[in-house]
């Protein structure tokens, strides 16, 4: 079983900057992806970011390229996501979520992934 643990959401202005921890546990997998998800109020689910279990390979949704940057710290067992020039359609909540086994791509589709954490929320607003 791992068990997922997102911080670091808050409110901030536009333009503001926010980064997202997600800290692993538990887990006996030596190999796993990670994914970023929101989702906003009446809207789906979004994959945001992801990067693979390699490391090697990570990919973005259209809407926050250029401007959140998904990287891993292997020794804290943490991925992180940062958010820069934030605006106010970023608002959501955001979830992590592991996908277990080895993999040199990393896919933003969700039912792919197998565990999930409670989620941070992010409101940027003036």
């Amino acid at each position: 079983q791992l068990q997922l643990v997102e911080s670091g959401g808050g409110l901030v202005q536009p333009g503001g900057s926010l980064r997202l921890a997600c800290v692993t546990s538990g887990s006996t997998a030596d190999y796993y992806s990670i994914g970023w998800f929101r989702q906003a109020p009446g809207k789906e689910r979004e994959g945001v970011a992801c990067i693979s279990s390699s490391g090697g390979n990570t990919n973005y949704a259209d809407s926050v390229k250029g401007r959140f940057t998904i990287s891993k710290d292997n020794a804290k067992k943490t991925v992180y996501l940062q958010m820069n020039s934030l605006k106010p359609e970023d608002t959501g909540i955001y979830y992590c979520a592991a996908l277990i086994g080895f993999s040199y791509v990393c896919t933003r589709t969700g039912m792919e992934y197998d565990y999930w954490g409670q989620g941070t929320q992010v409101t940027v607003s003036s």
